[in-house]
């Protein structure tokens, strides 16, 4: 058996420290393998974010219960908006606006990954 540096991140579909996720989805183009596409969001300050749930029953209390997802892991999830310029991971948020120049109260259950992405995949997604 050979020994790894460790240094390389993880494989695309292997489960992440956020383990799998639920990921909402939309219909995709026609060439699109399963005619779904991964669905982005904006924070509140207009960030583009990827989200991702760690139950249905979460994405479907967020989102409805008629919204399509998908199963990712994270490191999947980043490697579909790294392309995208997404830089941010919201896992299970709740999806509400404040009024402007207020700030948001915390929400209970949700939680923010907030280390930079890499510049390229070959940099190792973690």
């Amino acid at each position: 058996m050979s020994e790894h540096s460790g240094t390389a991140g993880p494989e695309p579909l292997d489960p992440g420290p956020a383990g799998l996720l639920f990921v909402p989805v939309r219909p995709g183009p026609a060439a699109c393998r399963t005619g779904r596409t991964a669905r982005f969001f904006r924070t509140p300050l207009g960030e583009r974010t990827a989200v991702g749930f760690t139950s249905p029953h979460r994405l479907a209390a967020t989102l409805g219960d008629a919204q399509p997802w998908i199963r990712l892991s994270e490191p999947a999830l980043r490697a579909l908006g790294l392309p995208l310029g997404v830089t941010a991971l919201t896992v299970d948020p709740q999806l509400t606006a404040q009024a402007p120049g207020r700030a948001a109260p915390p929400v209970p259950g949700a939680r923010r990954v907030t280390a930079p992405w890499p510049a390229s995949p070959a940099a190792g997604l973690r």
